[in-house]
């Protein structure tokens, strides 16, 4: 095991977010001082320090946790400490409790670790101290604030070039898939390694359409709270609308290519339906590609000028006696494949 790898990521964080954080960890620190005449604001600085985050919306919900989190465990630290004291069995006793308290409540992850530690922080240090508890759940407020002010004041970037690319790569690869597909239809000596290849790169588009699902979610994540939210969200929009057809389109060609691989054979080229079908999935691989440029369409208008290639369902005058449930199944599939392409 790569111990390093571990510990580091692919890319760095943006350096646009090491210098916001950096700067709220600095206001908070410095606002604390003036409000509340602390020596050392701590818990403004680690507030500020967890509360920026790459957009305004995840900042606001990191920024409730951690008060909710923090509040539950300075109240806790302080009747403990009144009526307890401050003892090794108590601060353990405390760390339970929190935990406890934190499941049953069915906190999020961020507020139920968050519990026992302003609890044990605040019992360690100054529980017994008149106003302590009221002043490290001000500062948390304080340092949540001021972290949420500077990510809304310098807006995050808005994340519609990955959703974008990924899109557009699930797209040209479904294509793609299409287009071997119809190959392999029409050809007699396609071996038993071709066929497999064929199917494994339909299956590589599930992966592509999840990581085209987490790229959109995380743009529209981006906007939310965003000021620049409403000359964006129209964009994403184009995308999320086509992502949402490629997805029904990568279950059906993922289906077909199965069941070609299962039940090809060199036959199958001599069949003028399947041959009509092969010509079929060409259009329909076309017409995949122009879906992704009717998004780009969105951000240039006036760029998009093919038409669909589609064409009317074939007729079928007699079933095949051999492959007849094939070919069946191949052209109900193209159906429905023409269907999602076109929005019917």
């Amino acid at each position: 095991m790569d111990i390093v790898s571990r510990i580091r990521q692919t890319k760095r964080t943006p350096l646009l977010q090491v210098v916001k954080t950096s700067v709220a960890v600095v206001v908070a620190w410095f606002v604390s001082l003036a409000l509340l005449e602390q020596a050392l604001p701590i818990f403004a600085a680690i507030a500020a320090l967890l509360v920026v985050l790459p957009s305004v919306n995840q900042s606001l919900v990191r920024g409730l946790e951690r008060s909710v989190g923090v509040i539950g465990g300075v109240v806790l630290a302080y009747g403990a400490g009144q009526l307890l004291g401050d003892s090794t069995f108590v601060v353990l006793a405390l760390v339970v409790v929190s935990l406890l308290l934190a499941w049953a409540l069915r906190l999020t992850p961020s507020s139920a670790n968050q519990v026992p530690i302003s609890a044990m922080l605040v019992l360690a240090i100054g529980a017994q101290t008149p106003g302590y508890a009221v002043d490290r759940i001000i500062e948390t407020i304080i340092g949540a604030v001021v972290a949420l002010a500077v990510n809304a004041l310098v807006v995050p970037p808005v994340l519609l070039a990955p959703a974008h690319l990924a899109v557009g790569r699930l797209a040209r690869d479904l294509a793609a898939v299409l287009d071997d597909l119809a190959a392999v239809l029409v050809s007699p000596d396609a071996d038993e390694a071709r066929l497999t290849a064929m199917l494994e790169r339909a299956r590589r588009l599930r992966d592509l359409q999840a990581t085209a699902v987490a790229a959109v979610t995380a743009g529209e994540e981006s906007l939310m709270l965003n000021p620049r939210a409403s000359r964006q969200r129209s964009l994403l929009e184009a995308d999320a609308a086509t992502l949402t057809r490629l997805t029904a389109l990568v279950h059906r060609v993922v289906a077909m290519t199965r069941s070609v691989r299962d039940n090809h054979d060199e036959s199958l080229a001599d069949d003028p339906v399947v041959a009509g079908i092969s010509v079929e999935l060409t259009r329909a691989a076309h017409d995949v590609r122009l879906l992704a440029r009717e998004a780009d369409e969105a951000r240039v208008p006036g760029r998009v000028d093919d038409l669909p290639a589609l064409t009317a369902p074939l007729t079928v005058l007699r079933p095949d006696p051999v492959h007849w449930v094939l070919v069946g199944s191949l052209l109900e599939d193209l159906r429905r494949v023409r269907e999602e392409i076109i929005g019917a």
